[in-house]
């Protein structure tokens, strides 16, 4: 694809095997719009690096890092570990595009993408542009619909130095501000909750060590993570997933059916979902961004 501007994808990644990250679908989906892909992995005990090396880009550039375990707390070395790899990133880059290890975006979306950086390439009032989302949930026949999944964020950034990961990453800000953005017509695919319930309890134990600190707790293969004891609201999927998780979906789609007509919500929570559902608008959100 001809491109008028240069993009350079970005992810982080560490023990992709064990917890079962998408990592390569992950970083398959960008390669056709970014001119260079850097993948930074962290310390890991698995065989990641292998994983990654099994694609066959020239595009793709690894550097190796170490997670600092002080800092494991709150989830703010997954914005350092993102800091790092967005100092890897050349100057003569226009956007930098990030994913997270179990993000992907579909090749339908590739030429919304490009014109929208292209758009925007000369106005330095614009500092990312926002994605919609889609996250699954249970099996990747499912979509989370209520207000615990956020519907917006930025994964497309300026190449500004002064642009950093924010918190737990799920942001940036630019000198302690949230970026100025404007929204694109396309979406990031989430998988981070479609896994077997044993691989996915053990994913949400080791993830927890970024939040709270310490290790995580062993998992047993016989122990499961509860779909249906945690699902507040899902809705059916009817659209198409990025081709480059076909080969996924048939192995991992696992037989699970959760009752979408089940609305596991406080009374005020129905209310705001309702009106989410029959005005489009909602209500009381937190932006983690300035829409212009």
């Amino acid at each position: 694809m001809q491109q008028k501007v240069k993009i350079t994808g970005v992810t982080i990644v560490k023990n992709a095997v064990d917890y079962d990250y998408p990592i390569v679908e992950c970083i398959k989906s960008l390669l056709p719009i970014v001119d260079e892909m850097i993948v930074s992995i962290g310390d890991c005990t698995d065989t990641t690096e292998a994983l990654i090396n099994t694609i066959q880009s020239n595009k793709i550039k690894i550097v190796h890092t170490v997670w600092d375990k002080a800092l494991q707390s709150g989830g703010i070395v997954l914005a350092a570990e993102t800091n790092k790899v967005l100092q890897q990133v050349s100057s003569d880059t226009d956007w930098i595009f990030y994913l997270q290890a179990d993000e992907v975006i579909h090749q339908q979306d590739y030429t919304t993408i490009i014109n929208a950086a292209i758009l925007y390439k000369d106005n330095k009032s614009i500092e990312g542009l926002l994605f919609n989302y889609h996250h699954f949930f249970g099996t990747f026949n499912y979509v989370g619909d209520s207000r615990r999944w956020y519907n917006n964020e930025i994964r497309l950034i300026r190449n500004d130095k002064n642009i950093v990961s924010y918190r737990d990453a799920q942001g940036f800000r630019k000198n302690n501000e949230k970026l100025k953005v404007k929204k694109v017509n396309a979406f990031i695919y989430h998988y981070g909750w479609v896994r077997t319930p044993n691989a996915q309890l053990k994913k949400i134990e080791n993830f927890a060590t970024y939040w709270g600190g310490g290790e995580a707790n062993a998992v047993a293969d016989d122990q499961m993570y509860d779909y249906f004891k945690n699902v507040d609201s899902v809705a059916i999927f009817k659209e198409t997933h990025p081709k480059v998780m076909e080969h996924r979906i048939k192995l991992r789609n696992v037989d699970l059916t959760l009752d979408t007509s089940k609305k596991n919500f406080s009374f005020k929570d129905l209310l705001l979902y309702k009106f989410e559902k029959w005005t489009g608008i909602r209500l009381f959100a937190y932006k983690n961004y300035k829409l212009k």
